[in-house]
């Protein structure tokens, strides 16, 4: 956790350098939910969120300067610094995204159920989305053919208080979203506390594997920190002494070093040496994405195709796909 919040504090800095331009989404507060779910998961597992997911990409594997490197636009970046910050994916760990529509993820995320459910490979997709999203029709549609097919997927709002400026009380009827799923049953999860995250998951993951497979809906309750965005400043709709309260009294990294110096797992001082690497660590990471170069200008324009046609079109399978080099009809 305290990785993902010291890499969030830099993006921030960086944001302000106008090192990082565009949208730009922080995570700060959330990393509880992160955190406690990939210990109840592994890579065989696919995950897929919002575009607030830089510390999705790092907990499915990738390295924090790669991650810099697409938000400052360099080609170490996932997508060679094209995608930017909403766009982040890891395809080696089943990581898919990133995803700047709202809610447009949900639907993709009962399809890669889907996908584990026809390989037979034992895994579950969780798909992540907003309290903001939660009133997306795309939501219910996807629940709807999730519970049809059983498809083993968790749907996992992650509930920060806020759709962009809009408190849950003011943008949702029925504010409780682990029970929206009707048909599905729900799961309501304190998303501040790393420990209890890990065991609803675990929870959730066997739950959706019994039988034939099976949805579940499950609510994260959290607070992010930063505003909606990094052009939100997040104090026109709330007040600082709010954010400040949830900081001093419900903080998850604060909960956790609390908890492991009263059970004696590790002293303060030990937990202070930990938080030095990471600053290091994240330091380094800086220096080594500022160090990629840049995409060439030629390049702008890849991917891209006029009056051409691309090297591969995917069909229904693999066999009746189109290889430009092969099919001379293309």
């Amino acid at each position: 956790m305290a990785r993902y919040r010291r890499f969030e504090i830099m993006a921030d800095t960086l944001y302000k350098q106008r090192l990082i331009r565009g949208f730009c989404h922080l995570y700060d507060g959330q990393e509880a939910i992160i955190t406690g779910l990939e210990a109840a998961c592994s890579y065989n597992d696919s995950i897929i969120t919002s575009y607030r997911c830089h510390a999705h990409q790092i907990s499915r594997g990738d390295t924090p300067a790669n991650v810099y490197a697409e938000l400052l636009g360099r080609q170490a970046g996932c997508s060679r610094g094209k995608g930017g910050s909403m766009h982040m994916y890891y395809k080696k760990n089943n990581f898919w995204g990133g995803n700047g529509i709202v809610g447009a993820q949900v639907p993709l995320g009962a399809g890669l159920a889907f996908a584990h459910k026809y390989k037979g490979d034992g895994g579950i997709c969780v798909t992540m989305y907003g309290d903001g999203a939660a009133n997306q029709g795309q939501v219910f549609e996807a629940a709807n053919m999730a519970a049809l097919w059983k498809l083993p997927v968790v749907f996992v709002c992650e509930n920060n208080q806020y759709g962009m400026g809009t408190s849950v009380e003011r943008h949702a009827f029925n504010s409780d979203f682990y029970t929206r799923g009707h048909y599905i049953p729900g799961l309501w999860i304190d998303g501040m506390d790393a420990l209890a995250v890990k065991k609803g998951f675990e929870f959730a993951k066997e739950y959706v594997l019994q039988g034939e497979g099976r949805p579940l809906f499950v609510e994260c309750q959290t607070y992010r920190y930063h505003g909606h965005s990094m052009s939100d400043p997040g104090i026109s709709y709330r007040t600082r002494e709010e954010v400040q309260n949830v900081r001093k009294g419900r903080d998850c990294i604060e909960h956790m070093r609390n908890l492991i110096i009263e059970k004696e797992w590790a002293t303060a001082e030990e937990l202070k040496a930990i938080e030095k690497e990471i600053r290091k660590e994240i330091d380094q990471a800086v220096k080594d994405a500022k160090a990629s170069p840049e995409l060439p200008v030629s390049h702008l324009t890849d991917d891209i195709y006029f009056n051409e046609v691309p090297p591969f079109i995917r069909m229904i399978d693999h066999e009746t796909s189109l290889l430009a080099h092969e099919d001379p009809k293309v």
